[in-house]
């Protein structure tokens, strides 16, 4: 979490946890949902890197600043564009007329990812972890830099994650689609001085709005359909 260690590794005790019983409550109810169901976990996962940025930052070690930054960019820059339309395409209906356009965004996000984040590999100096105003800032160098402006990168980027939810054949998925959207709002406005930090904060929070979605068996009244 943004705010400090203790923080980080809290919220990713909560989002691992909630998440492992959505992924049990998704395999009892149907199994389309459990690629969702592991969003939590994952969210929780990345937090737990961030945990570690913060001790690396701490104890001065610049080893472990590199690796725990790294492993959590793989979250912001890799995972998260690929998995939710992922997750989008396995949930949809298997006759939707919409399920190729998510499997087309799963792709894409696949493909701008890895443009996103192998450079990183190759290029340690690019990854630049700082604190600022009591937050964790990741100021780097990206590949996409030398070929289009930064802000066209994140529009594409926030494409990529947030258009799959509102494409999706379910309410209850474009109701997430929308948690995302004001996740984006607030960061802009308020926290643009640590966004990257606090927007995988605040997007892995909302995905407590999954575990809310499949715990109260919404998969079942919303999705009939499934079970036919």
């Amino acid at each position: 979490m943004c705010f400090s260690q203790t923080a980080s590794f809290a919220a990713a005790t909560v989002l691992v946890s909630g998440g492992a019983y959505a992924v049990w409550k998704a395999q009892t109810v149907n199994l389309r949902y459990v690629p969702l169901a592991m969003m939590p976990v994952l969210a929780g996962l990345q937090q737990f890197m961030e945990g570690h940025v913060w001790m690396g930052l701490e104890a001065a070690d610049s080893g472990m600043v590199w690796w725990a930054a790294m492993g959590f960019i793989l979250f912001s820059w890799l995972m998260w564009p690929t998995w939710i339309p992922f997750s989008m395409y396995a949930l949809e209906p298997p006759r939707s007329d919409r399920k190729q356009a998510l499997l087309v965004f799963a792709v894409a996000g696949l493909a701008f990812g890895l443009l996103l984040y192998v450079p990183h590999l190759m290029n340690p100096d690019w990854v630049k972890v700082s604190i600022n105003r009591q937050s964790i800032a990741y100021e780097d160098t990206m590949f996409l830099d030398y070929f289009m402006p930064r802000e066209l990168t994140y529009l594409i980027y926030l494409a990529l994650i947030i258009t799959p939810p509102m494409l999706s054949h379910y309410f209850h998925m474009r109701l997430f689609g929308v948690t995302l959207v004001s996740v984006v709002l607030v960061v802009w406005i308020f926290l643009s001085y640590a966004y990257i930090s606090f927007f995988c904060l605040l997007a892995g929070l909302g995905t407590i709005h999954l575990i809310y979605i499949i715990a109260n068996n919404k998969c079942r009244r919303e999705c009939p359909e499934l079970f036919r």
